[in-house]
């Protein structure tokens, strides 16, 4: 167990970051399975905020930069393909 204020103080940090991460990740990849499963009509409304949402997981350092990449493109793909 941590002994110093500033390490207590950096695992509460810890916790709340890793909490914060794992609920963004979870809403975009939800937001994923959504696109998959809707009508070309509504894909095609839904993508922008999806892509936006990937965006940010990488700018945050949730997702890899590349994973992000790959990840768009597939949507993107997924949704022209409809």
């Amino acid at each position: 167990m941590a002994n110093h204020k500033s390490a207590i103080k950096r695992i509460r940090q810890t916790e709340t970051a890793r909490l914060r991460n794992k609920l963004q990740h979870k809403t975009a990849r939800n937001s994923m399975k959504k696109l998959k499963e809707s009508s070309k009509k509504d894909a095609k409304k839904m993508l922008p905020a999806v892509l936006s949402m990937i965006d940010k997981l990488a700018k945050n350092n949730i997702i890899h930069k590349n994973k992000s990449a790959n990840l768009k493109s597939k949507m993107s793909k997924h949704v022209n393909g409809l």
